[in-house]
């Protein structure tokens, strides 16, 4: 399968490049998202996979296992080429039924049945949804063909078939993606093996953010579904970035951060921006792969972090730090757009075509990067730790920048009232951030300090 996904990729290249027209086939489509994003699958299945081998060996059960894990990337791949209603339904609830045998790997762990269950009347409740946007869209365009749907809501708007067709698809993909508040079926299925944990989030739950970029011709046309897509993914990313500091267990600590990472994406969708949240769906899937595949690393790292003296951070970097991010994202974004585009006629308060808003989003987003330890005590030492970070700011910024042009066939269409409302959300958790980190100086001068940790207090030494 990897090696077929390889050879699509290579030959939707070669098809752009020649300029022949996509191959037709009734109820599929290879578009170049897909095609990258099937290689993605394919791969990181293939590294799961190597890895089960010997994480399972000797398990009575690993050939049902591999079964099971065959079964979840064929039915991911068929989804991410339908083009007909029924498809997509049949193969996410394919996925869905496949992977409820993996997280209930371990029969005898009552937890792991619990988390499965709760799963499952999720991905009905998301079929149910679907079918309902299937229905609308059917009455719409008399075709269950998605194209035709899509072509009819970028030429004629979107009427009350379609306009049903969009909210039910939103509120699916938020059901599907963990969204507050049926986000408590990803936090309870670490019961399951861990190469399990790491297919379902870096692979099977991003295929709500796949779907979302797939209709966005739907999405432009109704404004309701789009905004419920913000406010729904902002308050996700709001709770779970702050949920996630309270839990001692790693594996829960990155499913928490799945939810944000799945608000966050979701919410790109819904602002426009949706060459960002391909980009956002392919980083996250690698990036979380590789953070369960190597748990072990992460508790060392973590326990290293906890007990370090220089943990706190000094108080005046907080206030600088996303000023300065902010200089920083603006001047690589302007840089780079101007090295493969020209400056042309757009603003350069712009940042190279991106919204001032977006700019000053990702500032927020990494402005913790620029966060100096209280600890350190000579000069030096804290330029270093400027210099890493802004060179590390600055290489994030240039990387979004030239992703940004990266052909996909997509096109962003920011909606400047819900980027803004997405910036005050994104103030808020920042300065949640930083009111956290300010109290830690004062906690830790302290000879007793309260605390919470997984909701259980922690007594004054």
């Amino acid at each position: 399968a990897l090696a077929a996904a390889l050879l699509t990729v290579l030959l939707q290249l070669l098809r752009q490049w020649r300029g022949l027209p996509a191959p037709v086939v009734e109820g599929l489509l290879l578009s170049p998202l897909s095609a990258w994003v099937a290689l993605l699958v394919q791969f990181l299945g293939t590294v799961i996979g190597v890895f089960s081998s010997r994480y399972l060996h000797g398990e009575p059960g690993q050939g049902r296992y591999m079964g099971r894990l065959a079964g979840v990337l064929a039915g991911v791949h068929v989804l991410l080429l339908a083009d007909h209603w029924l498809i997509l339904i049949l193969a996410w609830a394919w996925v869905g039924h496949a992977l409820h045998g993996l997280l209930c790997f371990y029969p005898d762990r009552p937890f792991a049945q619990l988390a499965a269950h709760k799963k499952r009347v999720s991905d009905r409740l998301a079929d149910l949804l679907l079918l309902a946007a299937a229905a609308g869209a059917w009455q719409a365009t008399g075709s269950g063909n998605l194209s035709a749907a899509l072509d009819q809501a970028a030429r004629q708007g979107a009427g009350p078939g379609l306009t049903l067709a969009a909210v039910a698809l939103a509120a699916a993909v938020i059901v599907r993606t963990a969204h507050v508040p049926l986000q408590g079926w990803l936090l309870q299925v670490m019961e399951a093996p861990t190469p399990v944990s790491a297919l379902l989030h870096a692979g099977v739950v991003n295929l709500g953010g796949f779907v979302l970029i797939r209709f966005a011709p739907l999405l432009e046309a109704v404004p309701a579904a789009r905004a419920l897509l913000v406010v729904f993914g902002l308050a996700s990313a709001l709770l779970a970035a702050f949920a996630m500091l309270t839990r001692i267990s790693i594996k829960v600590r990155l499913a928490w951060s799945t939810v944000a990472q799945m608000g966050f994406m979701v919410m790109e969708c819904g602002l426009g921006l949706y060459q960002m949240a391909a980009l956002h769906l392919l980083g996250h899937s690698l990036y979380k792969a590789h953070h369960f595949l190597a748990a072990s690393e992460v508790v060392a790292h973590t326990r290293q972090q906890m007990l370090s003296a220089a943990s706190a951070v000094r108080r005046g970097s907080l206030l600088a730090a996303p000023l300065l991010s902010l200089a920083v994202v603006w001047a690589v974004t302007v840089a780079v757009q101007a090295g493969l585009h020209g400056l042309g006629p757009q603003p350069l308060l712009a940042a190279g075509g991106w919204p001032v808003w977006w700019s000053a989003l990702l500032a927020l987003a990494w402005a913790p990067l620029l966060w100096l330890a209280a600890g350190a005590q000579r000069l030096a030492d804290t330029a270093r730790a400027l210099l890493t970070g802004t060179a590390m700011l600055a290489f994030l910024a240039a990387l979004a920048s030239l992703g940004h042009a990266l052909p996909l066939g997509l096109d962003d269409r920011p909606h400047t009232g819900l980027g803004w409302l997405a910036l005050a959300g994104m103030a808020a958790m920042y300065l949640g951030l930083a009111a956290l980190q300010w109290q830690r100086g004062v906690w830790t001068a302290r000879p007793t300090r309260p605390c919470a940790r997984a909701g259980r207090p922690c007594w004054p030494r």
